[in-house]
């Protein structure tokens, strides 16, 4: 007699009464329970039944195993059936005929990835309590692979403890034949585990639980889908056992970057799987290209990151993968997302009239050696960027003429958009006075840079501090924020030049408590008349104090820059733009050019995004400020508005551009890129020397000989 789990029986068909070698037990879902006894008995079942029932292999079509050319070949002891299979042949000559005549092996592939739908059968015994030991009897090694990044599809086997018996002709799954699919999956992912003969679905202790979730989780796109950090020993603690025969299986690893591999080998039922921690793009695992996404459109650092992951044992692929990563997919897709919001800014602007312009400059390093300046033309009306231009030294004979190349190149891409512009404003820079004069542009002052140097020349400095040094000085520390808040007045509340000279002019007055002036642009204070009763803080004419406060205030240039002080928006949101810029490229740290350029663009695009945000409120509708306590106010507070949390949308496009778009097709987005001018670096002028020689001349400054 046949042995099934220890047992001795055969098959229960009606008129079948030959002993069987393949017998396969009844299966314990009802509705599949039912055909199966309604075959055994012939539609007339009894009343009472037996729990172990069997049908032999004589009882079903060719197409019903999964293994029966292996079988047939003796490669496999037991005959497979496939998820569903019923029995539907009788008689036992026939019968005995479908074995035999089967030419075709069924093709199997076990692949599936973290975005499957799961297969919700048994596979949860692979968590009972027996298997949850640290026991393994084959772990693959986890090598890092020394180069830099290969293609999942240039993958090389690596040595397992436990030698792998495959079986012959099995049909393997080559990362090739999933190129195929935009997201890299296998079309065979939905195969069922097959049964073997001696399969009984009440062997298993557990099931799947809301599969509806899962099943909605793995139809988003697989950079969009939920990730997790998941431990090795509690992830191979899934390949211990064979899900057939419940047997220590073999089982071999293989790592890219963050990408794992596991394919598990039974060596008893031949039963064998490959399992992807992430799908595959082409030749490359989505996880390893959306963290270099996410880390290049997020300004972080990849050499702190791998620090981080080094920390956390994290698996992390190399620097030249991410810089690969950067120049085929990520940079190309910031230029074509930054060009495509600025024309649409453009054509906005094209179509408005007086346009009101903000211009200003950042250099990646302080000091008159800066490699790279850019330059920032903003819509003061909207606070919005609407233009970056990338200087190079080099360019332009020194770091000096980079602000107004960077002004002019911007003024000509709005001229060729046919963007009208009204009047800009910027600080006091010599060159760009001189050049939109030339252009016959209104131009005018930011308050602020001309507060700043203000503060220089009135005393909150070192040179008011000595001047109130001397006894007969001392009041005039008292005026200095009143005559701070003066030139913002005198800026807000002018409508032309020579009032703001008259305003202006009109403190010297003032501070010796006169207010009626001769000038007839602005005739007397406007504030109210009353009667101080502190009389000391006002100065006295022909005092030193005032002598030296009138030198200051009257100087001839600060007069005529008076006089151009904008009554626009000024540029402190350019001011700002700058701080956000510190996120994305650090001066202290060295980019080439493309590389410059594109951060800046996300720097645009986060602004742009966030620069209007509303003031956030408390639960009962108020507006939420913190205080501070700046260094500058030396121990006084102030107040800010709080804001409310800033949006990444901008991130989620990039990410859906890449994947959607650029991975698919990278050349025409490449192509964009490639028209970008780049300068040769500043070090091409040079001759390079021969790196031995420099070596041999190398000696410390501790150890150089006498002078």
């Amino acid at each position: 007699m046949a042995k099934v789990r220890g047992q001795h029986a055969n098959c229960n068909v009606l008129g079948c009464t030959d002993e069987h070698k393949s017998l396969f037990r009844v299966p314990t879902s009802e509705k599949t329970r039912q055909e199966w006894i309604y075959f055994i008995f012939g539609g007339n079942p009894p009343e009472r039944l037996s729990k172990n029932l069997h049908v032999c292999a004589n009882h079903f079509k060719p197409e019903c195993f999964v293994n029966l050319g292996q079988y047939k070949a003796r490669l496999a002891s037991k005959l497979l059936l496939n998820v569903g299979a019923r029995p539907t042949e009788r008689g036992n000559a026939a019968d005995g005929k479908n074995a035999s005549t089967s030419e075709e092996l069924t093709k199997v592939h076990h692949v599936a990835c973290q975005t499957d739908t799961p297969k919700l059968r048994t596979v949860a015994t692979q968590l009972s309590v027996k298997t949850l030991g640290p026991h393994y009897q084959s772990k693959g090694t986890q090598t890092t692979l020394l180069r830099p990044d290969v293609g999942v599809d240039t993958f090389q086997p690596l040595l397992s403890l436990t030698p792998i018996k495959r079986p012959s002709k099995r049909p393997r799954l080559e990362m090739e034949d999933e190129k195929e699919d935009p997201m890299g999956r296998s079309s065979s992912i939905n195969i069922e585990e097959p049964m073997d003969s001696t399969y009984d679905p009440v062997d298993s202790d557990a099931t799947l639980t809301e599969p509806s979730d899962i099943t909605m989780e793995s139809s988003k796109p697989a950079h969009k889908t939920a990730t997790y950090i998941v431990y090795e020993n509690c992830l191979l603690e899934l390949f211990e056992k064979c899900p057939i025969c419940h047997r220590v299986s073999d089982v071999r690893t293989r790592r890219v970057g963050t990408f794992l591999s596991v394919e598990q080998q039974c060596p008893h039922c031949e039963f064998f799987r490959k399992w992807n921690s992430q799908p595959v793009l082409g030749s490359t695992p989505v996880g390893n290209l959306q963290l270099s996404v996410a880390l290049y459109a997020n300004g972080a650092s990849f050499f702190k990151l791998e620090k981080i992951f080094r920390a956390m044992q994290l698996k992390m692929y190399h620097y030249d993968t991410f810089r690969r990563h950067a120049r085929m997919y990520i940079e190309p897709a910031i230029v074509h997302s930054w060009k495509t919001a600025q024309d649409a800014m453009l054509q906005q602007l094209s179509q408005q009239q007086n346009v009101i312009l903000g211009g200003d400059m950042r250099a990646d390093s302080p000091g008159h050696c800066a490699k790279f300046g850019s330059y920032t033309v903003m819509d003061l009306r909207t606070s919005s960027i609407i233009d970056l231009q990338l200087v190079q030294s080099n360019e332009v004979g020194g770091s000096n003429n980079m602000e107004k190349e960077g002004l002019k190149r911007s003024l000509e891409l709005l001229r060729t958009r046919s963007v009208t512009c009204d009047s800009i404003v910027t600080d006091r820079h010599p060159q760009v006075q001189t050049f939109l004069q030339e252009a016959n542009i209104t131009h005018y002052y930011d308050v602020w840079h001309i507060e700043k140097d203000f503060i220089v020349l009135l005393g909150i400095s070192k040179k008011i501090l000595k001047i109130a040094r001397r006894k007969e000085c001392e009041n005039l520390q008292k005026w200095q924020r009143s005559i701070k808040n003066h030139i913002y007045w005198t800026a807000a509340s002018s409508s032309s030049g020579h009032e703001r000279v008259a305003k202006w002019t009109s403190i010297l007055n003032h501070v010796q408590d006169i207010h009626t002036h001769e000038d007839p642009g602005f005739p007397r204070c406007l504030h109210r008349q009353h009667t101080s009763r502190d009389k000391s803080k006002w100065l006295r004419a022909a005092t030193s104090s005032l002598c030296r406060l009138e030198n200051v205030l009257t100087n001839k240039r600060i007069l005529k820059d008076v006089e151009k002080l904008s009554p626009h928006p000024q540029t402190s949101a350019l001011e700002a733009f700058h701080g956000v810029i510190l996120r994305f490229a650090p001066k202290n740290v060295v980019f080439p050019f493309l590389g410059m350029l594109c951060r800046l663009y996300l720097a645009a695009l986060h602004f742009n995004e966030n620069a209007r945000r509303p003031q956030a409120t408390t639960a009962a509708g108020k507006p939420l400020f913190k205080v501070s306590f700046p260094k500058y106010r030396k121990g006084e507070c102030t107040v800010k508005p709080v804001k409310v949390n800033p949006t990444y949308h901008y991130v989620d496009d990039l990410m859906d551009l890449v994947f959607d778009k650029v991975a698919q097709d990278p050349t025409p987005y490449v192509e964009e890129v490639l028209k970008i001018p780049i300068p040769e670096d500043l070090t091409a002028q040079f001759q390079k020397p021969d790196k031995l020689e420099v070596i041999d001349r190398y000696v410390s400054r501790f150890n150089q000989g006498p002078v």
